[in-house]
């Protein structure tokens, strides 16, 4: 379907937790830091802080996980399908801990964007998040880690990484300090790199508008 050209991209966030990178993110969108507008947050889990901040910023929200699609393909369409409704330009996780779907990695190829709290693909994969990736950073007497973008694809972290930031690991830190100071960076450096590569999709974009695909079969 095609659509008159508009100076936003329309963005679907996912989250599973808390969502504090998804706060800074919408934060940045509604003050026009970045060229889009956050048409869809997902969680799933139907506890999720994302959720309740989605409906505090007057978001559209679903709760869409195994619970309520145990068939992986079932739970794959109905979140390709959700995100084609919203007329979704850009998939962007923002700690979200569920591999996405072969239709949903389709319908918005090179447009799935992932944050990863250490360097890659070193210290991601399956089982790699939060506390852990900088545990293993800490117990591998890195000096510096890092915070990764990178595009998603089939397997965790390991689609190209897009943009990354350097960070000291300091003598005295613990797993919990530096988790501390990587979030901070994640929540200055997410923005950042969104802004560019909107920008840049925006330029890019063929006259006169965006095409939305169509809903995979």
């Amino acid at each position: 379907m095609r659509r008159r050209a508009s100076p936003k991209v329309r963005l679907g966030l996912f989250a599973s937790h808390e969502g504090t990178n998804l706060q800074r993110i919408l934060n940045a969108c509604r003050k026009g830091r970045i060229p889009a507008e956050v048409v869809l947050v997902i969680s799933n889990n139907a506890g999720a802080g994302a959720l309740r901040r989605a409906r505090k910023a007057h978001v559209p929200e679903l709760h869409l996980s195994s619970r309520t699609h145990p068939d992986p393909a079932a739970l794959d369409a109905a979140l390709a399908a959700a995100l084609h409704e919203r007329q979704v330009d850009w998939v962007v996780l923002a700690g979200y801990l569920r591999k996405l779907g072969p239709r949903v990695l389709k319908q918005h190829q090179g447009r799935v964007l992932n944050i990863h709290p250490g360097p890659l693909p070193e210290y991601g994969g399956l089982g790699m998040y939060g506390l852990l990736v900088h545990r293993a950073v800490l117990e591998a007497g890195l000096k510096r880690t890092e915070v990764c973008i990178h595009q998603v694809d089939e397997e965790y972290d390991q689609g190209p990484v897009v943009d990354r930031r350097s960070l000291e690991v300091r003598a005295d830190d613990t797993p919990e300090t530096l988790q501390q100071r990587v979030q901070e960076e994640e929540h200055r450096f997410y923005p950042e790199v969104l802004k560019r590569l909107l920008e840049k999709h925006l330029g890019s974009s063929q006259a006169p508008g965006l095409v939305r695909d169509a809903p995979i079969q």
